[in-house]
């Protein structure tokens, strides 16, 4: 009985000096999840982006997609963010509300302005998905044509088409959207 007892501690010791030797767990592998905001460009895409002829749903039109400049990208990557700005926006117009009067005198409609929840912005290409409390959920897929902005910044916001997409608002569906360039005021 004395042997087996000796037995079983000593196989029990091995065990433990051995598993000593083993390495803990393996790490846990890197995420291979996408960032949720990124933008990889080139040139200057910065502007905003009209719609080419009037798209409405509901009582909202869809009035421009804004686009920042470099440091409005890096900056909101890096994690500082506002409520009210990111570097790349939807606006919409209510159409049905009287206009009101801006603080610099411009009369303008209510608007409802849609910050990202994701995006990827490139040379070639401009995806967002965003929410805001009027519209729900928005996305946008959107086809980027390099050669068409540069003419039209060339020409400060030439009326050709630059971006052609899909606009998605809530559980609508989506429409198709061609857009041009404007560089703002």
């Amino acid at each position: 009985m004395r042997i087996r007892i000796l037995a079983v501690v000593g196989i029990a010791a091995l065990c433990a000096m051995a598993s000593c030797d083993r390495p803990d767990a393996p790490p846990e592998a890197p995420s291979t999840a996408a960032p949720a905001f990124r933008h990889n460009m080139s040139a200057d895409l910065s502007g905003y982006y009209m719609p080419a002829s009037e798209v409405r749903i509901g009582k909202w039109s869809f009035n421009h997609i804004f686009v920042g400049q470099a440091q409005e990208f890096q900056a909101w990557e890096g994690g500082s963010r506002s409520g009210m700005f990111g570097p790349v926006m939807l606006q919409f117009d209510d159409v049905t509300s009287p206009m009101v009067q801006t603080e610099i005198g411009e009369a303008r409609s209510l608007t409802a302005r849609v910050l990202p929840t994701a995006y990827s912005v490139t040379d070639t290409r401009i995806s967002f998905e965003g929410r805001s409390a009027e519209l729900g959920a928005v996305r946008f897929e959107g086809a980027l044509e390099p050669g068409a902005l540069a003419t039209s910044r060339r020409n400060l916001g030439d009326e050709g088409v630059v971006v052609t997409g899909t606009l998605t608002v809530g559980s609508g569906p989506a429409r198709n959207v061609r857009l041009r360039w404007w560089g703002g005021d």
